[in-house]
């Protein structure tokens, strides 16, 4: 079985270093990282990652946007996506349910967590 690959769109680089670690060494899988969405949704396409984290709130194309974009074609529409956001009211986590993404994790997270619920959400082993 070969390793997952997740790809992180998130333009904070401080917290795309924390989450590459903890889902690196926690969790074993490859982690690539986008600093915006325009490359987020390059890197989607041409490496087709097992996952996506993707960040709700960036100044060039936000996630919920990105989402749309990632659906419409037909490379990347498999791709499970989790949502990072700080946006956790009830509205808006059932603003994201409709829109079909594998999940949310709400911002700040417990990095030591991180890799379990990638894990938990998308049903997948940590091999770390």
């Amino acid at each position: 079985m070969s390793t997952k690959r997740i790809l992180v769109i998130d333009d904070e680089p401080n917290l795309c270093s924390v989450i590459q670690a903890c889902l690196e060494h926690l969790g074993g899988w490859i982690v690539l990282v986008a600093p915006d969405s325009s490359q987020g949704l390059v890197l989607a396409e041409t490496e087709v990652p097992d996952a996506i984290l993707l960040d709700v709130m960036m100044p060039d194309m936000d996630g919920v946007t990105l989402f749309g974009l990632l659906q419409k074609n037909v490379a990347t529409r498999g791709i499970p996506v989790i949502f990072l956001t700080a946006k956790v009211q009830a509205m808006d986590l059932n603003e994201f349910a409709d829109l079909g993404v594998a999940g949310v994790i709400a911002k700040p997270f417990d990095p030591i967590g991180l890799a379990q619920q990638v894990a938990d959400i998308l049903g997948w082993e940590m091999s770390a």
